[in-house]
């Protein structure tokens, strides 16, 4: 998905008219795209929190699953034991597992994060009418002041971007709460035969 939105703010840089009205246009699409890039990076930050709750409960499951173990050749309780042998090997794969997902997923939340932070940049440049991706490659002394002073407008000027992307992510978290509400309480109704 993420990539699909990068490519999209990727083609508005490259369009982006000297001035004009068409200039306006594409600031407002490259808005749109920063917009949906921010929501992308949430999905991702929910994820990587899932993905830790997860591991967590595996883990206390473990943990469970062993106690048992002991307690049970304490008493020689041999088909315990090789039961709770079966889930140990179980959750400790599902462990390996989830932590080899966690690790990719924050390298991912990471690697994302950084390229939204370079799409905010660049749109707070077109914003105030600066060429985006002329700062792209130069170490981040070597832009010009002017260039500089240009994102410095563009940043009081955009100041409510964040809160209207804030807004929006919130608005998106209500809808998804209130689907998943939905999809329980038609569950809850199938089971009670309603």
């Amino acid at each position: 998905m993420f990539d699909d939105v990068r490519q999209a703010f990727r083609d508005l840089l490259q369009r982006t008219p000297p001035s004009g009205d068409a200039r306006r246009s594409i600031v407002a699409q490259m808005r749109e795209t920063l917009v949906q890039a921010r929501m992308g990076l949430d999905d991702l930050k929910r994820g990587v929190a899932e993905t830790k709750a997860r591991l967590h409960r595996e883990r206390a499951e473990l943990e469970t699953v062993r106690r048992r173990k002991q307690l049970a050749e304490g008493i020689k309780d041999a088909e315990t034991v090789a039961l709770a042998e079966k889930y140990e090997k179980q959750h400790s794969e599902r462990i390996a597992l989830l932590e080899r997902k966690l690790e990719t997923q924050e390298a991912e939340f990471a690697m994302v994060e950084r390229e939204v932070g370079e799409m905010n940049s660049e749109f707070k440049l077109a914003a105030a009418g600066g060429t985006p991706g002329v700062s792209a490659g130069h170490p981040p002394g070597g832009v010009e002041a002017e260039a500089e002073a240009e994102v410095d407008a563009a940043t009081r000027e955009n100041s409510g971007l964040g809160d209207e992307i804030e807004g929006l992510a919130r608005a998106r978290r209500r809808a998804d709460a209130d689907a998943t509400a939905e999809e329980k309480l038609a569950a809850l109704k199938r089971r009670m035969g309603k």
